[in-house]
């Protein structure tokens, strides 16, 4: 019996090299009907068929990922001799915790469209909700229907690049409204960071086409886009949160003046 399962351990490996690019193919024929089927449904106008459609491909590109990932990694190992295959099962617990697997340092991200503000050399601490000015996300084409019942929202969460910093990173900063206190650049809001990425809240006055309207924003003109998420009731508002360490401070209804980046006259 235990010679039997060696032997279809072995076999069942050698046919899954053989199954997993059938199944890739498979899915592309799959994927490349569906969006041959997309296009119509789009010249049709069925905006929620579409969307559903477009869902469903994404899922199957995803699946297609994972399973030429896998196939890579079967392809670098060898077929287990069968005399050694109850060994490896016996120590794959211990693998695992001896052996966590190493994650790269180095992260890829894409662009996914540019901010349009007034703002080329100076720009607030914070979004100013009655900004003036021409506020606006300019998502790329490609992402377009990525916005469908976006405008349902109110608020959103914008993630992009801080790619106009120039001074160099410390892990100790003192925000310039800060009135001289010194603090870690994690308990900070300090745009010199370890990653320059950014994040505000604002609210949504219109959405035509892959442009998003919004109320005042608190970065440069041209700032590459990165993320868009939706802002949620109850999920996204904490009652009990507080000021931290602006707390201790004996200005800090001037500093919150400034932080929220509203006119005042002292």
């Amino acid at each position: 019996m235990k010679s039997d399962y060696k032997k279809k351990a072995v076999t069942d490996i050698e046919k899954l090299k053989i199954l997993m690019p059938h199944w890739i193919n498979h899915n592309n024929d799959h994927i490349r009907d569906n969006e041959k089927w997309l296009k119509k449904t789009i010249g049709l106008g069925l905006k929620d068929v579409g969307h559903e459609l477009r869902e469903a491909i994404e899922i199957l590109k995803m699946a297609n990922r994972h399973i030429e990932v896998a196939y890579k990694k079967l392809q670098q190992i060898e077929s287990p001799k069968p005399g050694a295959i109850f060994e490896t099962e016996k120590s794959k617990k211990t693998l695992k915790q001896k052996n966590p697997p190493e994650i790269s340092g180095d992260f890829n991200l894409k662009q996914i469209g540019v901010i349009r503000t007034p703002y080329i050399d100076n720009a607030p601490y914070q979004p100013v909700e009655e900004d003036e000015g021409d506020f606006r996300i300019v998502v790329d084409s490609q992402y377009g229907h990525s916005l469908y019942k976006l405008d349902v929202f109110r608020y959103i969460y914008v993630v992009y690049y801080i790619h106009q910093v120039k001074q160099e990173f410390s892990e100790i900063v003192s925000p310039t409204w800060a009135d001289g206190a010194k603090v870690g650049v994690f308990a900070s809001r300090s745009p010199v960071r370890p990653n320059p990425i950014g994040i505000s809240i604002v609210r949504i006055k219109g959405i035509k086409d892959s442009e998003i309207f919004t109320s005042g924003m608190d970065v440069f003109d041209g700032t590459p886009l990165l993320d868009i998420k939706p802002y949620i009731k109850d999920l996204d508002s904490k009652s009990d949160a507080n000021y931290g360490w602006i707390e201790d401070m004996d200005n800090r209804e001037h500093l919150l003046l400034h932080i929220r980046g509203i006119p005042h006259d002292y």
